[in-house]
């Protein structure tokens, strides 16, 4: 068993290499640059390798992403910037980048300790709620740096959080794939990110803001203190329906020994109306993950009030002596199998001519969703034993309304 560590991480740890400002260069072949050797990872969007700079004997990590779709370029060239932008000790830095061949490859920190999910879902690992506030401070720090910078993340979730060591509790945020710049006086709406992850106000096509990606912040903590998803329904358009209407409770039986800071914590940053929700700021002053090496968990089970509906509950009649604990881990892994199936495609909504824009260029029309619709799908669904399990599938795909949801989207 490896048991995170739970000591309060003291000073910063920087990159390999120097911060630094990075132009595309194209036309260079970066696998003359660079040896590459183990894959670390596949998704639909391109490969990543662990690789070394010859010259120097820096290891990385290499990206590769062809360029298929006009949009293709746009959105790398975008993620470039951004990451120009960001030097702090909890984002992956990005090293170099180059174009050729009608490949990209973006050359990044390497961060070799695996994703923070891995901590709720292998067995392996045993996660307390101590290393669950230090795990949550550090995303919080990273969230207001980034916020500082007048950058929305617009996908944080477990898998875009990657800790440096196996058993340490140090972390590294990335993939700014979705990211945007934002200003306050210039409305901003989209429409991607990952189903169960994504706050009210992206589900409804309505204005977002900072306080969208603090809404991830809320869920992330739910996952990592409970393994469970808080707005999970069978399908997509059932997780929509239920984040549209806030809905979710903490009856579960995995809140049992949670603390009443935990809970404050995120119905703090779970508020449907973003003005009342923790900005990243405030969040870091919040009891539960302030530092404070005094503190110590109450882990009294919190009273429950008429707010917390009974929805979503897994229910279960026959008579059985596994635990809902291994029901639960038995899920995810199962789930772990489909994730290469779903497809990951990120469409962004354009306000002046409220159309939903692919990377690919193509448009389609949309017709805005009223609330009762979208609150009707999570009344009128079975969310039962949904919470459990689909958390690993979440964590893998993000929103593809067009494929899940056709009456959402109407082509004129």
């Amino acid at each position: 068993m490896i048991h995170v560590d739970e000591t309060d991480p003291l000073g910063d740890i920087p990159p390999a290499f120097p911060y630094r400002e990075v132009e595309i260069k194209r036309g260079i072949d970066p696998k003359q640059i660079y040896e590459l050797s183990s894959e670390l990872g596949r998704g639909k969007f391109g490969v990543v390798y662990k690789c070394k700079e010859k010259s120097t004997g820096v290891r990385l990590a290499a990206k590769f992403i062809q360029i298929v779709k006009k949009g293709d370029r746009r959105n790398i060239e975008r993620e470039v910037h951004m990451m120009n932008v960001l030097h702090h000790s909890k984002i992956a830095q990005l090293y170099a980048a180059y174009e050729f061949d009608r490949t990209f490859c973006v050359m990044m920190e390497l961060v070799e300790g695996g994703e923070l999910f891995d901590r709720v879902l292998d067995e392996k690992f045993v996660l307390t709620e101590k290393a669950c506030s230090i795990f949550m401070r550090q995303i919080c720090d990273a969230v207001a740096y980034i916020h500082g910078n007048n950058i929305i993340h617009l996908d944080m979730k477990p898998e875009n959080i990657l800790c440096l060591t196996e058993s340490g509790n140090r972390i590294k945020i990335i993939d700014f794939g979705l990211a945007r710049e934002y200003d306050p006086d210039n409305k901003l709406q989209v429409l991607f990110g990952t189903p169960e992850f994504v706050a009210p106000e992206v589900v409804n096509f309505e204005a977002i803001s900072f306080a969208t990606d603090m809404w991830s912040v809320g869920v992330i903590a739910y996952v990592l203190v409970s393994g469970l998803s808080p707005f999970a329904g069978e399908d997509d358009i059932q997780t929509m329906g239920n984040i549209t209407i806030g809905r979710y409770d903490f009856l579960d039986e995995a809140f049992d020994n949670v603390s009443e800071e935990a809970i404050d914590f995120i119905n703090r940053c779970l508020v449907k109306e973003q003005k009342e929700r923790l900005t990243a700021e405030d969040a870091l002053k919040h009891k539960w993950i302030k530092r404070k090496p005094q503190y110590h968990p109450t882990n009294r089970r919190p009273s429950l009030t008429n707010s917390f509906k009974p929805i979503l509950l897994e229910s279960n009649n026959n008579s059985s002596n596994v635990t809902n604990a291994e029901i639960a881990k038995d899920n995810l892994k199962e789930l772990v199998g489909k994730w290469d199936e779903t497809p990951n495609n990120r469409y962004a909504f354009e306000q002046d001519t409220e159309n939903i824009i692919a990377p690919s260029g193509e448009t389609v029309q949309l017709r805005r969703p009223t609330l009762p619709e979208l609150a009707g799908l999570a009344n009128g669904s079975n969310t039962s034993g949904s919470r459990r399990g689909s958390i690993a599938r979440a964590c893998r795909k993000r929103m593809d309304l067009q494929a899940a949801s056709p009456e959402l989207l109407n082509e004129s």
